[in-house]
């Protein structure tokens, strides 16, 4: 349980901190950066919403929620499925790219920060393992 709570009490730490920077710089917040991301590497930049909700792990109406914020930013624009009527995909808009390309600096220095610099060069792979292997 030691191990169990210390890991929770890290991903907590990193990502509130992460959070709080993207806010703070770019106005972005975690889980929209994420969604571009997810986007951004999507072949065609474009996920079906069931697609992009599992991806960012949050609830199919999280992400609706979400993409309508994004979609009122010209980040995100929302189309139908040509092969299935009822589908619906998201996908990433040049000024989406754009805005991710500029929050990246702020996430990634984050990330580095309040990450990779914790740990020693052999952690990184070792870490890398393990959680492969959890998922």
């Amino acid at each position: 349980m030691a191990s169990w709570r210390a890991f929770l009490r890290a991903h907590a730490t990193i990502t509130r901190a992460l959070e709080t920077e993207l806010l703070a710089e770019q106005g972005l917040s975690l889980a929209a950066y994420d969604v571009l991301v997810q986007l951004a590497e999507a072949p065609g930049r474009r996920l079906r919403m069931t697609e992009l909700a599992e991806a960012v792990l949050l609830s199919r109406s999280g992400v609706t929620r979400l993409v309508d914020r994004l979609e009122r930013a010209g980040f995100v624009r929302r189309t139908r499925v040509e092969s299935d009527g009822r589908g619906v995909a998201a996908g990433l808009t040049p000024a989406g790219l754009d805005r991710l390309r500029v929050a990246s600096r702020t996430h990634l220095r984050g990330v580095t920060e309040h990450f990779v610099h914790r740990l020693d060069p052999g952690d990184l792979p070792v870490l890398e393992r393990i959680s492969e292997r959890m998922v």
